[in-house]
């Protein structure tokens, strides 16, 4: 047996999302934006990966790689497409979803909301509307109805603090200017005052967003509990491994109070956190340090870190408390060879944490298929496998290989 060996019952998985796959989410906020003029969207989703129908071709993938889990979200805009009015064919489809896991013995990691929402929903001023946390709960409560007892995780929430972490992006003055565009042009076309969106978020509304997601995930945990007390409910977040170059700590640690503290202390009363995280950037008492010349970068401009997860993850849980699911964790680059190599030595870096009392559930590579990256369209490929944009097929990449023979590697005879 390898040194590294995982708990028997650790969770190897991969992670993907609904409006990111599936293709043709016409009922969403997020199609609708991306269809207005200007968009801050680089690009429509379209068809996506067209796993609406070939998600028993991702679960083959997912069998193929050795995985015990998939994480996977349920489309709030499909459930629901107009406000009261529930879907059964996209009910169905979900529900043959989670037993087609159960019967291959992978464990449905589901998120009740990744980023996309109705239409009608954003209409109504998205989680700014003080009816939103009921809405919602509403909506949970149905799928819990329909597959509740099969799921073995609930993720009420997608990275939650996502737009508060971007304010601390060296993004140019344009890209907030075109963000305040999309959405002027969107609530235009929609005829409302104020259209929005969860993941496009205008810096005085930051705050009161964030209470609205806070009141949903509470009302969501809720009705879930209601339905089945032992499920394991949380959220995930979004949490890069801030670290201080120097010795002075003070901007590190206002990012930190910024961007995580409300919500690793509202994770105190779940059962799990879901740690995403994708690098490490280091902080002196100035701001931000860049990487140094020569280093090697992910398509977002930062240091290829492997060990950035391991920072993440113990963070995490000395605030928080609970147990730590790896909700996502990959690499955004064109260079696959980075990719593969990055992999075992992040995992030995959580095997590490482990070792130190950190309970850590499972880890979910993101992704299983290269997606729809919101504003980055495209462009961005953080799949294991690679997906033809023309006839959708699936061809894995070397790191698809990698990933496959570490699990294997890592989990006990």
């Amino acid at each position: 047996m390898s040194d590294l060996t995982f708990p028997a019952d650790f969770l190897w998985g991969a992670a993907g999302a609904g409006h990111q796959i599936e293709g043709d989410n016409v009922d969403s906020d997020t199609w609708f934006a991306e269809h207005v003029s200007p968009s801050v969207f680089s690009e429509p989703s379209g068809k996506a990966c067209d796993s609406w129908n070939r998600w028993r071709d991702d679960l083959d993938l997912v069998v193929g790689l050795g995985l015990t889990a998939y994480r996977f979200s349920v489309e709030w805009a499909r459930v629901e497409p107009t406000e009261g009015t529930w879907s059964e064919d996209a009910l169905d489809h979900y529900e043959a979803l989670v037993d087609e896991c159960v019967a291959r013995g992978i464990a449905p990691v589901v998120t009740f909301n990744h980023f996309a929402a109705p239409h009608w929903f954003a209409q109504r001023g998205s989680w700014l509307d003080a009816g939103a946390p009921e809405a919602f709960a509403r909506y949970c409560d149905q799928l819990m109805e329909r597959f509740g007892d099969r799921i073995a995780y609930a993720v009420t929430l997608n990275e939650p603090n996502l737009p508060h972490v971007l304010t601390w992006l060296d993004l140019p003055d344009f890209v907030r200017q075109v963000e305040r565009a999309t959405l002027d042009a969107a609530s235009e076309q929609a005829g409302v005052a104020a259209y929005r969106l969860a993941n496009v978020v205008l810096p005085e509304e930051l705050d009161a967003m964030e209470d609205g997601l806070t009141a949903g995930h509470l009302a969501a945990r809720a009705v879930i509990k209601a339905r089945r007390p032992d499920l394991p409910v949380g959220f995930s977040l979004a949490i890069v491994d801030d670290v201080v170059d120097g010795d002075d700590p003070s901007v590190r640690d206002r990012k930190r109070a910024e961007c995580y503290q409300r919500w690793l202390e509202l994770a105190r009363e779940d059962d799990f956190l879901g740690v995403q995280n994708y690098e490490r950037v280091a902080y002196d008492g100035a701001g931000p340090v860049p990487p140094p010349p020569g280093a090697p970068v992910n398509q977002m401009g930062s240091a290829i870190e492997p060990l950035s997860l391991a920072g993440a993850v113990r963070y995490a849980h000395a605030v928080a408390g609970v147990p730590v699911l790896v909700t996502e964790h990959g690499m955004s680059t064109d260079d696959d060879t980075q990719r593969a190599a990055f992999l075992e030595p992040s995992l030995t870096g959580l095997r590490a944490v482990m070792d130190d009392g950190v309970p850590v559930l499972g880890y979910l590579h993101w992704t299983l298929l290269d997606n729809f990256e919101w504003v980055f369209g495209y462009a961005h490929r953080l799949g294991l496998h690679e997906v033809d944009r023309e006839t959708f097929a699936r061809t894995p990449k070397p790191s698809a290989g990698v990933y496959a023979d570490l699990v294997k590697r890592f989990t006990p005879a």
